[in-house]
């Protein structure tokens, strides 16, 4: 019988001997199947050759049996056949099921969570973006009633408009800016439209800046 030397090479890749960890029976019977000494394609196989060569004349005295030698018995020719029957018996039982297999029990729980998540953050009251801005309107003259100039002011209501503190500041000649502090949900309020609205009051109104704006 030929000896599958593929097969005795992965073999003898991790261990110096056909079985255990001395030499058997086992050894000396794949030993004697071999014609001649393994060729440099199977440095495995030669490198166990030659050690077991060395116990030639004490072959008879080594114990164990020749029955794991004789796994390797059959060629490379004959292991092939076994290897595709055992591929094609892999192909027909499948222990673990395939990768290719959607698990739809667990599919059907991360769509549950998904849709848990996005209706949970959907119902999440949001929160407004507001800023606070400093607007500064300007009188005409000196003679300006500033106190009436500030109620129209204050008198413009808008969703989302919050008036705060005010002062007001010379500038020149007599003449007194109206600075107001005001908060405003940065979705709701144009401040473009609110300085229009400022400027309708245009018998004591002459113009109006936003000097400053900070995000809350």
């Amino acid at each position: 019988m030929s000896v599958n030397f593929s097969k005795l090479e992965a073999h003898l890749a991790t261990r110096s001997y056909i079985e255990g960890y001395t030499a058997s029976q086992a050894d000396v019977t794949v030993f004697k199947a071999i014609t001649s000494a393994p060729d440099a394609a199977h440095p495995n196989v030669s490198r166990w050759y030659n050690h077991i060569k060395s116990y030639e004349a004490e072959f008879n005295t080594l114990p164990g049996s020749s029955a794991a030698g004789e796994a390797f018995f059959g060629g490379a020719e004959a292991a092939a056949p076994a290897a595709a029957k055992e591929e094609e018996d892999d192909d027909e039982v499948d222990l673990f099921g395939s990768d290719d297999e959607v698990d739809e029990e667990a599919e059907r729980v991360k769509a549950e969570r998904v849709a848990a998540y996005n209706a949970k953050k959907a119902n999440k009251p949001k929160v407004a973006a507001k800023s606070v801005v400093t607007l500064e309107v300007k009188p005409w003259d000196d003679e300006t009633d500033m106190a009436e100039l500030e109620k129209s002011v204050r008198s413009i209501e808008m969703p989302g408009l919050v008036w705060g503190a005010s002062k007001l500041v010379p500038i020149g000649y007599g003449i007194r800016k109206l600075q107001i502090t005001l908060v405003v949900e940065d979705e709701l309020v144009s401040l473009d439209e609110l300085q229009e609205k400022v400027q309708d009051f245009e018998d004591y109104v002459q113009s109006s800046d936003v000097a400053a704006m900070q995000k809350l």
